[in-house]
């Protein structure tokens, strides 16, 4: 990879053009794109039009720019991402039915929550995650199911950014993260009552993988009113179990007795036996 004169490398460069946009600032002119990337002008200029050449930005009104389709397209093969969020939608869609409020799924980028799917009811609670959006892993439950059954020193790394809390509720000390992590840890499942919003309770379970990895976390927000939060602990981790039952079955040869229809797709796209059989064939 070619590097740029003050040492960045290209690639380096053109990546922070692409995080400059947001959940918050989906639409940005070339200025904003300089002052958010720390780019150089002139740089801003040629790779945002070397982007739009390739897709990859598209032109919005307002001389604005926007992410365009085409990341869509190929963050649709990730299986770790979407295809996370495909298996899992059919599971997400019948927990919702039963608890109402919200449903979601994540998965963890460095110290943040990458929100997949949220599924939500027009009355429901307050709830501050959006599609695509981070949380900081220390706000949230399914934060600390990550912190908690997820890799080693993930906490002490946490902790050396800083203890930042959004509410009075959430933990101010590394002393009070640890003891929340370690609630997590005895009681198999998160709960944070108010950290983000005082109307709101988070809770989250850990969805798990091959050899038993941490790969996402199944969480749910609901009114914040005191009640036992055991049930819907249980419905999260039921639904969770499920899940990551079909991420294993998803993975499994083909010929296994076991394996879900479909192919090489079966870890990108979640469909009827009989379409996932179709695209099976047309794969072939």
């Amino acid at each position: 990879m070619s590097r740029a004169s003050n040492g960045t490398s290209a690639l380096t460069r053109v990546l922070a053009v692409l995080d400059a946009f947001g959940a918050d600032q989906p639409f940005l002119t070339l200025t904003q794109i300089h002052r958010r990337s720390g780019i150089p002008v002139s740089s801003v200029h040629r790779i945002v039009a070397e982007l739009v050449d390739h897709g990859l930005l598209e032109p919005a009104a307002g001389r604005t720019y926007r992410l365009g389709n085409r990341l869509w397209e190929i963050g649709s093969k990730t299986p770790g991402a979407l295809g996370l969020r495909e298996i899992a939608e059919p599971y997400l869609r019948r927990l919702h039915d039963v608890i109402g409020q919200h449903v979601q799924l994540s998965v963890r980028i460095d110290t943040d929550v990458l929100i997949l799917e949220r599924i939500s009811a027009p009355d429901a609670v307050i709830n501050g995650s959006i599609v695509g959006g981070r949380i900081p892993i220390q706000h949230s439950s399914s934060g600390l199911v990550f912190l908690a059954f997820g890799e080693p020193g993930l906490l002490d790394a946490v902790i050396a950014q800083g203890i930042r809390p959004l509410t009075t509720a959430g933990p101010a000390t590394a002393d009070a993260l640890r003891a929340a992590v370690d609630a997590t840890l005895a009681r198999g499942y998160a709960v944070t009552d108010g950290w983000i919003h005082p109307a709101s309770r988070g809770l989250a379970v850990p969805v798990r993988g091959s050899e038993d990895v941490v790969v996402g976390a199944l969480g749910a927000v609901i009114p914040n009113d005191g009640r036992p939060a055991h049930r819907t602990a249980e419905l999260l981790r039921e639904t969770a179990h499920r899940i990551g039952d079909a991420l294993l079955r998803a993975y499994l040869p083909a010929s296994h007795p076991r394996a879900l229809p479909g192919g090489n797709l079966r870890a990108l796209v979640s469909s009827s036996p009989d379409s996932m059989r179709f695209l099976e064939r047309r794969t072939r």
